[in-house]
């Protein structure tokens, strides 16, 4: 594994001030390699945009980050705690250092003001000694770069297809060759074929370039083919982190393996898909002990009183939070595995 670029420590985001606070985020640590791509995965409400925000201090309020740290580790310098940044310091890290490709990026772009006028405003706004012909320049770059025609740099938003304003968007993200990408659910909105393209697209991206990926989804079925490592997220919290072919093959949540149980296998038998029961908790009132617990098919004594915490099992290159996992709860682990289906 690559040096760490980016370490996001007991993070806590909360919704909110006082006794009324609605914590969204719960002391969260994940860890994004240089070069890598982290898929971070869960339903909706699970906390994965707020967690995106958090980290990177772009949330509005009542959104505020309660507790930890998220540090940066630029290539040259010392390590630096974003949380503790001032103003200034903030605005000359983002996009240089750490970009974010929004959630719904295809309504990001301003309608009134043409491509090339929106993409060199980023430049500008880093760059002071830039020259209006260096910028157009360079946006007729990032275009290519990104697979579309220089001749729609004079076009506006309305005037893209909805797979060309998310590529716009990307390279907007790319315009100051930053060390992190944060991409919160990138390709929601758009068709499976033009989804494959965007993903195909992304990886040629990644290896060109060497930037890591934080992946943020809904869709576990993109991140098992797009991610090296995934992060599994639920009411607030990380419940599984494993290597992407470990997590398909061998899921050790229950949450996990429902969500993969979620969407068809392209290769093998036929199976039923079983989804979910049930829905995520209400952060306002999370239930005691494990918070999936109520809908776990799986859930024994300890799983209503006590919450488990991350930890690896025997195999020391993965995390998971359930008490079927942790020796003398109750119950073993046996046969924690065989529902799953033999994953090829």
């Amino acid at each position: 594994m690559s040096e760490p670029v980016l370490e996001i420590k007991n993070l806590s985001v909360d919704y909110g001030m006082g006794p009324d606070a609605v914590q969204a985020v719960r002391d969260v640590s994940l860890t994004l390699h240089r070069g890598e791509v982290l898929g971070l995965a869960g339903e909706s409400g699970s906390g994965k945009s707020t967690l995106a925000y958090g980290m990177t201090r772009l949330l509005p309020p009542p959104g505020v980050v309660s507790g930890g740290e998220v540090v940066y580790h630029p290539q040259d310098g010392a390590p630096v705690d974003i949380l503790g940044l001032n103003r200034p310091q903030l605005r000359k890290l983002r996009w240089s250092e750490i970009s974010i490709v929004f959630q719904g990026a295809m309504n990001s772009l301003n309608p009134v003001h043409k491509v090339v006028t929106q993409l060199c405003d980023v430049i500008k706004a880093h760059d002071k000694r830039s020259t209006p012909a260096s910028r157009r320049a360079r946006a007729a770059e990032l275009m290519k770069l990104v697979g579309i025609n220089t001749d729609r740099l004079d076009s506006y938003p309305h005037q893209l297809s909805g797979g060309m304003r998310q590529r716009v968007m990307i390279a907007m993200a790319l315009a100051l060759e930053p060390s992190v990408v944060i991409m919160d659910e990138p390709t929601t909105a758009l068709d499976v074929v033009m989804q494959r393209q965007i993903l195909t697209q992304l990886a040629e991206l990644r290896e060109r370039l060497g930037f890591a990926v934080l992946f943020i989804t809904h869709d576990l079925s993109l991140l098992v083919e797009l991610s090296d490592r995934i992060a599994i997220m639920y009411g607030g919290r990380i419940v599984e982190e494993a290597n992407a072919r470990q997590l398909y093959r061998e899921p050790l949540h229950p949450y996990s393996l429902g969500l993969l149980k979620s969407f068809p296998a392209l290769r093998g038998e036929r199976r039923e898909l079983t989804g979910i029961p049930g829905s995520p908790p209400d952060l306002r009132a999370m239930p005691s002990g494990c918070a999936f617990h109520p809908r776990c098919p799986r859930a024994f004594e300890p799983c209503a009183d006590r919450d488990p915490v991350l930890a690896a099992p025997e195999d020391k290159t993965r995390s998971v939070a359930c008490w079927l996992h942790v020796p003398g709860a109750g119950r073993t682990a046996e046969n924690s595995t065989s529902s799953t289906t033999a994953r090829s």
